[in-house]
């Protein structure tokens, strides 16, 4: 009896469990039981491996081979255990050493020829087997710069699986991998393509400086989907950690942009309004995966004709935004991916969306009471920013005052609310005002009565709700911090409660 063991990486959600892979043989009737809760893809992998070691010239055991997945209770799912599979398989017969292979992770897909693909979630997988304790870890070559990422590990690229056995047994060793140079990132948009809309750019400006929810409404062609477009650019870059956070999500997607291993701007994602709930939140019916929502943490989801998507799909955000996580469960098991992102709906005004405004509209009042309220009131209920853009008028168009603002010019500005909010909300772990939990807001931060008697009176007469309050006095300090104030003033607080009451054209 022979037996070799190596490693793996499972994911769950964007997280790595580490998984031994074990191989032994005996004698008897020659086969391959494959155990420890594998799904159908990892389980064809047994005739992927097959193939591609005797392309890779060796020679498959013809022996009863037991192959084990540990933790047995886990689920096993994807291609990547192919490459793991294949070395513990050789060492077990005598191909390589088992000491080569004892404490080394694999990750890859084997294609037949015994070429070693790229695969999805390497980068989680690479910081769990560093956080293990392992020192090296091999991947295919077209993920070698995301595994890069982490510097706590050795890296280890292999095209073919005849290079990966040249290196186990000694003859031809691979080389560790070095990371080039982040190439820079796209331009963004620039804020200065968008002609007048003055309380647009403002609601832009306040949201990207406090981290705030934006609902546009306006005819078409009024500029809700450039204004939308424009806001990632006036968001600070990522962080270390935000960035890394943010590439594991899109590198479990699987829409990490090639060439670009490591997402430094915050993104931007506009699914179709024909989105299903998996694709909007997350699922699958294989492995989970992370929906768009997921996809546009620390950045911007952007849901344009926001009334055309059913309302069952935009009504499961309204967790998920509170949190700033989602946990998707499934009967195999749960997956929880972070999702703290900045939600922006657009909408007409009306279902006939006439360019020309109110004047050509030939919509009924119940028609447009019935397009409004396929957007929930608990969901414009989260909501911190509402305003109505009216169409562009030719002297704005032709005539205008000189140049737009450009983004750029923009982008300072909030630099330098967002540097006055981190300061005040330093030690509480929190980095935006749209982050701060009610209670605290009202004792630690309290704005004086005096300032709030216009936002009292609405919550009196109900056009205010609580959470509704708070979210005005959220408002109010990121006002507050742009205009460079201590603390919100009653200006502050009119032109916070203007933007939260905003409502769509009757």
């Amino acid at each position: 009896m022979t037996l070799a063991r190596t490693w793996s990486v499972g994911l769950a959600g964007v997280h790595g469990a580490m998984v031994e892979v074990e191989v032994d043989m005996a004698a008897g009737v020659p086969q391959v039981v494959l155990v420890g809760l594998p799904d159908a893809v990892v389980r064809q992998s047994v005739d992927r491996v097959r193939a591609a070691v005797v392309n890779a010239g060796q020679k498959f055991p013809q022996r009863r081979i037991t192959i084990g997945l540990s933790p047995a209770s886990m689920p096993k799912q994807g291609s990547g255990f192919d490459l793991a599979l294949a070395a513990a398989v050789l060492a077990a017969s005598g191909a390589v050493p088992q000491s080569a292979v004892d404490r080394l992770v694999l990750l890859g897909e084997l294609g037949l020829d015994g070429s070693v693909r790229a695969i999805r979630g390497v980068l989680p997988a690479v910081i769990a087997a560093a956080r293990a304790g392992h020192a090296q870890v091999v991947v295919p070559a077209a993920n070698a710069d995301e595994a890069a990422l982490v510097g706590s590990i050795e890296v280890l690229a292999v095209g073919t699986l005849v290079d990966l056995v040249e290196h186990l047994a000694g003859r031809n060793r691979l080389c560790a991998h070095t990371r080039g140079p982040l190439p820079a990132p796209p331009p963004s948009p620039d804020l200065g393509d968008v002609v007048g809309q003055a309380a647009g750019r403002r609601a832009v400006e306040v949201a990207a400086a406090g981290g705030h929810h934006l609902f546009m409404t306006g005819p078409p062609g009024a500029g809700k989907t450039m204004l939308a477009e424009r806001l990632p650019g006036l968001l600070p870059p990522l962080d270390e950690q935000a960035a890394l956070e943010v590439t594991a999500i899109h590198s479990v997607a699987g829409t990490l942009p090639s060439g670009a291993p490591l997402v430094t701007r915050p993104t931007f994602e506009a699914p179709h309004h024909s989105a299903t709930m998996a694709a909007l939140i997350g699922g699958g019916s294989g492995q989970i995966r992370p929906g768009a929502l997921c996809r546009a943490h620390r950045g911007v989801l952007f849901l344009d004709e926001a009334p055309e998507f059913p309302r069952a799909v935009l009504d499961t955000l309204r967790q998920p935004l509170e949190r700033g996580q989602v946990t998707i469960h499934r009967a195999a098991g749960s997956a929880t991916f972070p999702c703290r992102a900045q939600l922006v709906l657009a909408a007409n005004p009306c279902p006939c969306a006439s360019a020309a405004g109110d004047t050509a509209c030939t919509c009924s009042a119940l028609d447009r009471r019935r397009y409004r309220s396929r957007l929930s009131g608990p969901l414009l209920d989260r909501i911190d920013l509402r305003v109505d853009l009216p169409p562009v008028t030719r002297a704005a168009w032709l005539d205008g005052p000189g140049t737009p603002e450009s983004t750029s010019s923009v982008a300072a500005r909030v630099r330098a609310a967002r540097a006055v909010a981190e300061e005040r909300l330093a030690g509480t772990g929190l980095m935006v005002n749209s982050q701060i939990p009610g209670r605290l807001l009202r004792e630690r931060w309290a704005v004086p009565r005096a300032s709030l008697r216009l936002a009292e009176r609405a919550l009196e007469r109900g056009a205010l709700s609580v959470r509704g309050f708070d979210r005005v006095l959220r408002v109010a300090w990121t006002l507050a911090d742009l205009a460079g104030r201590p603390v919100p003033g009653s200006d502050e607080v009119a032109e916070a409660l203007g933007m939260r009451l905003q409502r769509v054209a009757a």
